[in-house]
């Protein structure tokens, strides 16, 4: 089993940690077209700070991150599953994972990155700032940059198991699996049930499928089928009904 993560847009910046190492990172065929990203990035933001920040599609206060991105080979790195840190990565909450989960997610989880490709969550990465919806020069969308990319890198984690893809939309985009892995993917949606009606979350569906994550870390589940995948959440005491390969998470309460 593979769990696939979106990223988050907020991360924490290290405090301390050596400079970033691309040949340190998993997957090192993708390094390549890491450094054209990377490089290519620095030099947006190492130019007009204005119009690095329209580009980026960042507001007033995030000047910052533009600096940030300027010098990303020399910012302080630490480990994925410690620079991002949204919504479902504090559900999830790695660090307090105990040791056996903390190795499971080592193994079991990768987390898409515009800026990366694909990271696994003990890859030690710099807090930057770059979602997949944009545009760089010469290089065009960091989705289509990555969209042919990223399926050899995914079969490879993947080999013959269980894909459980937790992404949102814009990372999808980055590459959709095809063929056999497209058979054996598992998609999940939260859905809220509130007086004999449902719809989708978006704050909470991050949040649950954090605790997901952590559920499925925890209890050393290895399903090998969406079928078993659902019958291992069902036994964490989670309401999940299945269409194809869609499992919907039903709660009562957010």
């Amino acid at each position: 089993m593979l769990i696939l993560l979106p990223p988050s847009e907020g991360k924490t910046p290290p405090a301390t940690g050596q400079p970033l190492e691309l040949d340190s990172l998993a997957l090192p065929g993708l390094n390549p077209t890491r450094e054209r990203l990377l490089r290519t990035l620095m030099t947006v933001c190492q130019s007009n700070r204005t119009r690095a920040m329209k580009r980026l599609g960042l507001g007033p206060t995030q000047a910052d991150t533009v600096e940030r991105n300027a010098r990303l080979l020399d910012e302080p790195t630490s480990r994925a599953d410690e620079v991002y840190t949204g919504v479902l990565y504090a559900a999830w909450d790695p660090p307090t994972l105990s040791d056996p989960a903390r190795k499971r997610s080592d193994e079991h989880v990768a987390i898409v990155s515009a800026l990366f490709g694909l990271v696994r969550p003990g890859d030690r990465i710099p807090a930057y700032r770059l979602s997949g919806t944009v545009s760089l020069p010469r290089l065009g969308t960091v989705a289509g940059v990555w969209r042919a990319r990223l399926g050899p890198a995914l079969e490879e984690l993947v080999d013959d198991g269980l894909l459980v893809d937790l992404r949102s939309g814009t990372y999808v985009n980055l590459h959709e699996p095809t063929g056999d892995l497209a058979a054996r993917t598992a998609k999940i949606r939260v859905l809220h049930e509130h007086g004999g009606t449902r719809k989708v979350v978006s704050h909470f569906n991050k949040a649950t499928k954090g605790r997901l994550v952590r559920g499925l870390l925890e209890s050393d589940a290895h399903p090998n089928s969406v079928g078993e995948l659902r019958e291992a959440l069902s036994d964490h005491g989670w309401t999940v009904e299945r269409d194809a390969n869609r499992l919907d998470v039903v709660v009562a309460q957010l």
